[in-house]
């Protein structure tokens, strides 16, 4: 039994599939910084190299050319530590998630508002006591009637943004 042998019973090296599957999740890290827009791009974590070679990647059109670069920020980030770039893209998807989910709260709120009437407005104003009791009440018949006049959703837009802005003040 020789030295190379020994190395071998005491490590346990990754299978050629293991080694595939990490640089292609690597990849797929590097695609998903190309996709952020760019004001969350500035926002993450990245040394000066993967930055460059990011938007570089994010200014190549051809899909060969792209796809090369992919590769190249998937060896950058197996170079230096992913895990924190991870953890804030993570963290972005989960603002998104909340963002998103206070969205539809506000859809559902604006869409009882209109369909009930009183009963659902006294519940939004127990719910949410700091909105202006009356401009809210304005809001809401003035966004039936040009509903039910087929005219263009002015209020009922106006309506949605006092209902998201309420949502977002509680939470």
């Amino acid at each position: 039994m020789s030295e190379h042998d020994d190395y071998y019973d005491d490590e346990e090296l990754p299978s050629k599939s293991q080694l595939k599957r990490d640089s292609h999740a690597l990849q797929d890290l590097g695609e998903a910084l190309v996709e952020l827009p760019a004001a969350q791009l500035a926002k993450m974590p990245l040394w000066e190299e993967l930055r460059e070679a990011v938007n570089l990647a994010r200014r190549i059109s051809q899909r060969g050319g792209r796809k090369r670069q992919l590769k190249y920020i998937g060896k950058l980030l197996r170079s230096g530590d992913p895990e924190p770039i991870r953890e804030a893209l993570a963290a972005l998807e989960q603002t998104s998630a909340e963002e998103t989910a206070r969205h539809h709260l506000a859809e559902r709120w604006r869409t009882r508002l209109l369909e009930e009437g009183d009963p659902a407005l006294a519940e939004f104003l127990d719910q949410y006591p700091d909105v202006d009791r009356q401009q809210l009440r304005q809001l809401v018949r003035n966004a039936q009637s040009e509903q039910a006049r087929g005219k263009p959703p002015r209020f009922f837009r106006e309506l949605f943004r006092l209902v998201r802005e309420a949502v977002r003040r509680e939470e």
